[in-house]
């Protein structure tokens, strides 16, 4: 997790090297989450164009008192992939694609839902304990593989992706519905 100054500030103001500077920061991240949840590179390579372009978007909307840079981050990653897995799920059935229902684009309420499972998700991130804490930031946030969590933390391989497995499971359900906690592209991604 970074303790950078924020970069979102600079990019809603359109200072072009805080949008390269901010794709440089946070690329891991964004990677590492669509790579969990994308089974082919293409689809991976355009979902995380995606991504980068509603954070690009939504820049202004960052509030650093209700959560980190990178919570806000990874929540407009989570939202556009749940977004892309009910489209793949509706067209795969043959149904005409539902309206974005949780795109960060879609106004007031939205973005306070955002920022209200942002602000949830760190505080009940703060209460596990720390060495579960720092496996989920260095996997969710920094991206970086189990083996290397493991190396870094100087733990077993199994201990680290029980921590990162048990946590994100918590956090899933505390944070999602049922139907939104079942999705098997997330479980799939869990157990890699």
């Amino acid at each position: 997790m970074t303790t950078e100054a924020p970069l979102l500030p600079r990019v809603a103001e359109g200072d072009s090297s805080a949008v390269a500077k901010c794709l440089d920061r946070y690329k891991n991240l964004v990677w590492s989450l669509v790579r969990r949840n994308c089974t082919d590179f293409q689809t991976a390579e355009d979902a995380v164009q995606d991504i980068f372009l509603k954070i690009w978007k939504n820049a202004g909307r960052f509030d650093a008192e209700i959560a980190s840079e990178t919570t806000f981050v990874a929540m407009i990653a989570r939202r556009s992939l749940i977004d892309m897995s009910r489209k793949r799920s509706h067209t795969a059935l043959g149904a005409t694609e539902l309206d974005q229902v949780s795109n960060p684009d879609m106004g007031v309420a939205n973005r306070a839902e955002l920022n209200d499972e942002a602000a949830k998700a760190s505080a009940m991130l703060a209460d596990f304990p720390s060495e579960q804490r720092d496996a989920i930031r260095m996997s969710v946030f920094e991206g970086l593989s189990h083996a290397s969590i493991a190396d870094a933390m100087k733990l077993p391989l199994g201990t680290v992706k029980t921590y990162i497995r048990r946590g994100m499971i918590e956090l899933r359900n505390a944070l999602f519905t049922k139907e939104e906690a079942f999705d098997p592209q997330m479980v799939k991604g869990e157990v890699q």
